[in-house]
C-alpha cells in the first residue's frame, strides 16, 4: 500500500519555522501585471544593459516575481529591449522612409582643409531612466566637434540644432565646397534638415550601405566620448548628462585632448595654427 507521503501545513511550518500566515500569503500571492512586469524589466535591463531574458528572468525572481523566461522574452521582445550581443540600446538610425537620398561623396576624397568635409551621426546616452540622444557634427580635418545638441528626442529638431551650432560657429571660415556626410537617416534626408544645408550652400553626402565604416570619424568620435566621459559616470538626469558632454566636448576633446591622428595635438590647436598660416598667407 502507497501512503501519502505528503506532510500537513502545520507540520512543515514547524519544521521550516515559518508562521502559517507566511505560508499562506506565499501561496495566495498575486502574479503581478504585465504592466509591472514591463516597469521592472525595463529598470534591470537600464541597470544591467548585458543581461539578456534569462538573467532578467532571475532577477525578477529574486524580487519575488512568479514568472518564467518564456514571459519574459515574450514582454522584452514586444516592448523591443531583447539584449543582442550582450548590447541593450535603443535604436538611432531608421532609414527605412521615402525621403530623397544622397550620393556618397567621400570616395578618393583628399581633404587639405578645415571645413571642406563635415561627419554627422546620432548616438544614445543612458541615462538614470531613459535616454538621452547626441547628435554631432565633426570637421574632418581637424577632429573638432564643430556642433552637437542633446535632446530627450531624437528627432530633426535635435540635428537641426547641431547643425545650426556648426554653421553659426564656422560660417567666417566660408562654406564653399563643404561636403555633409551622413547616414541614411531620416532625420538628415528630412526636408526640413535638406533645406538648411542648401541654403548654407553645403553639398550633401550619404553613406550608401548600413556599414558603419563609410561614417567611422563620427563613430570614432562617439567612442572616445563614451570611453573618457559617458562610461565613468552614472548620470542621474538630462542635465546631469548636459553638463558633463559639453565639458568634455568643449573645454576637453576639442581644447585639451592629444589626437594621434593630428599630430597628437587638441583639434583648437591644429585650427589656431591652419588660421593663423592662412593670415600671414593672405
Amino acid at each position: 500500500m502507497i501512503q501519502d507521503s505528503t506532510l500537513p501545513i502545520s507540520s512543515t511550518c514547524a519544521v521550516l519555522d515559518i508562521k502559517r500566515s507566511s505560508y499562506y500569503a506565499w501561496k495566495n500571492r498575486e502574479q503581478p501585471t504585465s504592466s509591472d512586469l514591463i516597469s521592472s524589466i525595463h529598470q534591470i535591463a537600464l541597470e544591467f544593459p548585458g543581461y539578456g531574458y534569462r538573467r532578467i528572468t532571475a532577477a525578477l525572481k529574486r524580487q519575488g516575481k512568479l514568472i518564467n523566461h518564456k514571459r519574459v522574452l515574450k514582454l522584452m521582445r514586444e516592448e523591443h529591449i531583447v539584449c543582442k550581443r550582450k548590447s541593450f540600446k535603443p535604436q538611432t538610425t531608421n532609414s527605412n522612409h521615402s525621403e530623397p537620398l544622397y550620393p556618397n561623396l567621400t570616395s578618393n576624397l583628399a581633404i587639405t582643409g578645415l571645413n571642406q568635409f563635415w561627419v554627422a551621426d546620432i548616438t544614445y546616452i543612458l541615462l538614470a531612466v531613459w535616454w538621452a540622444y547626441l547628435a554631432a557634427i565633426i570637421d574632418r580635418f581637424s577632429r573638432k566637434c564643430v556642433g552637437w545638441a542633446l535632446s530627450r528626442r531624437i528627432d530633426t529638431s535635435l540635428c537641426e540644432d547641431a547643425l545650426d551650432m556648426a554653421i553659426t560657429k564656422r560660417q567666417a571660415l566660408g562654406m564653399n565646397g563643404l561636403i555633409h556626410h551622413s547616414d541614411r537617416g531620416v532625420q538628415y534626408a528630412s526636408h526640413a534638415y535638406v533645406n538648411r544645408l542648401q541654403a548654407a550652400g553645403i553639398r550633401i553626402s550619404m553613406t550608401q550601405t548600413g556599414n558603419p565604416r563609410e561614417n567611422a570619424f563620427a563613430e570614432s568620435f562617439f567612442k572616445t566620448l563614451k570611453v573618457e566621459e559617458v562610461y565613468l559616470r552614472e548620470y542621474q538626469d538630462f542635465e546631469e548628462a548636459y553638463r558633463n558632454i559639453k565639458q568634455f566636448i568643449e573645454d576637453v576633446y576639442n581644447a585639451k585632448r592629444l589626437h594621434s591622428s593630428i599630430g597628437y595635438q587638441p583639434p583648437d590647436e591644429l585650427e589656431a595654427e591652419v588660421l593663423k598660416i592662412r593670415l600671414h598667407s593672405v
